[in-house]
């Protein structure tokens, strides 16, 4: 299975998914004009992924800015993940946030207290 790799745009989040190592990376901005259409291509891969994937999934999501309608879309993804978790993948999640940014930080607090898979608030200096 090939790497989803979407490289980063002024709206939209750099995407690095690899199925060799099973970890999912999301960094950046996301504020795309269109969310639904942006993110369907990262359900797609990972609903595949989830056909043969690794021991371990490894989500990584560092957004510097995200607005509602992509949060929306973040959550029905870590839903996703929780999916297979619940069918018995091992999945983890590691939200990045600036030391700074109360708002990423409380929203994902907000996406830990919701979502039923490890979920690591990683704070960065």
């Amino acid at each position: 299975m090939n790497e989803l790799i979407i490289e980063k745009s002024a709206k939209t989040p750099f995407i690095n998914f690899d199925a060799q190592s099973g970890i999912l990376k999301i960094i950046g901005r996301s504020i795309p004009e269109n969310p639904e259409e942006f993110y369907t291509n990262l359900f797609i891969w990972t609903k595949e992924y989830f056909n043969k994937p690794q021991n371990e999934t490894l989500v990584h999501v560092q957004l510097e800015y995200i607005n509602s309608g992509s949060s929306k879309f973040i959550l029905e993804f870590f839903q996703l993940i929780q999916l297979y978790k619940g069918k018995g993948m091992n999945c983890k999640i590691n939200w990045h946030y600036e030391e700074d940014d109360e708002a990423v930080l409380e929203l994902g607090k907000h996406y830990q207290s919701i979502i039923d898979v490890p979920f690591k608030l990683i704070e960065l200096y």
